[in-house]
């Protein structure tokens, strides 16, 4: 069978290499999102689904705008049997729709986490469960019938790149079942009323203020490696622990404890555990270095 696929970063690429493996597909063009500036010197960067995508010689668009007519017109030259839509970052037109059948990856249990950032919501929520699922798309945002889900469990002390990871895997393998399945499969519609919705994550997101411990704790495990975790002053917690859950304090950020490796500071509701931090504009450290260099002791207040 013939594939048109689309998707950008890493969750993309995978499912793409796993296409790319199959001898009874061939994945006769991509689209990705244009290269972009990435770092301090703003080094134009090409996604990781168009460095697969070129390593295996299968032609690649990086169009600004899918809805442009010329776009619309190139893709409708192609003859495909299938779509295939991971993390690609645009809506498809009509047009495309009708083409061929569309199939979505999309890394939550749908209705729910709708949008851009799943993965980080199942995190920020404390969810026990998500999963990957497989849908016919349309014109709305993660709107379509449901072909099927795959769903895993999620640990309490679970980061963003290991569930990532095992969603990404998970999603590769769905994508080749329901290719495989899919005059057999009975698409399902979504319940509206159960939906929910999420943006894109930002830097000001990580931004913390030293309320509830778990749900420090949740953001975390949400925003580690990005954007991280920081209180106001900017200071990065790194390595961090739930200590207790629910005692209330008094004085937020302060020390009520310190070991040969940790300190404990007090959250509004529950405290936390911290082993490394990173002061703005500086390296990580070792928590004991920071306090050391800031002369706080038991009590006093971290900020």
């Amino acid at each position: 069978m013939n594939v048109i696929f689309m998707g950008t970063p890493v969750y993309a690429q995978k499912i793409l290499q796993t296409l790319i493996q199959m001898k009874d597909i061939d994945v006769v063009a991509v689209y990705t999102q244009p290269d972009k500036p990435v770092g301090r010197k703003k080094v134009m960067t090409p996604p990781a689904v168009k460095i697969t995508a070129l390593d295996y010689n299968i032609p690649v668009a990086q169009p600004s705008r899918l809805r442009d007519e010329e776009v619309i017109k190139d893709i409708l030259k192609i003859a495909c049997d299938y779509i295939i839509v991971a993390a690609y970052g645009q809506i498809l037109p009509r047009e495309i729709l009708d083409h061929a059948p569309c199939i979505n990856l999309h890394a939550s249990i749908l209705p729910q986490y709708r949008g851009a950032s799943p993965i980080q919501q199942t995190l920020l929520h404390g969810d026990k469960e998500t999963g990957v699922t497989a849908m016919l798309m349309e014109e709305g945002l993660d709107t379509g019938d449901i072909l099927k889900i795959e769903k895993i469990s999620v640990e309490p002390d679970e980061m963003l790149v290991s569930l990532f990871e095992k969603l990404t895997n998970i999603a590769a393998a769905l994508t080749i079942d329901v290719l495989e399945n899919f005059d057999a499969l009975t698409p399902i519609k979504q319940d509206d009323t159960q939906a929910s919705y999420c943006k894109k994550i930002t830097k000001a997101d990580g931004e913390i203020k030293l309320d509830h411990a778990v749900e420090i704790y949740n953001k975390y495990r949400a925003f580690t490696p990005w954007p991280g975790i920081y209180l106001p002053s900017g200071l990065k917690l790194k390595d961090i622990k739930i200590d207790n859950s629910d005692t209330p304090h008094e004085k937020c950020g302060e020390i009520l404890e310190k070991d040969k490796e940790s300190i404990v500071i007090a959250c509004k509701v529950g405290s936390l555990r911290i082993y490394k931090v990173q002061p703005q504009s500086k390296k990580e450290m070792d928590i004991l270095s920071y306090i050391n260099g800031k002369r706080l002791e038991i009590e006093d207040i971290i900020s």
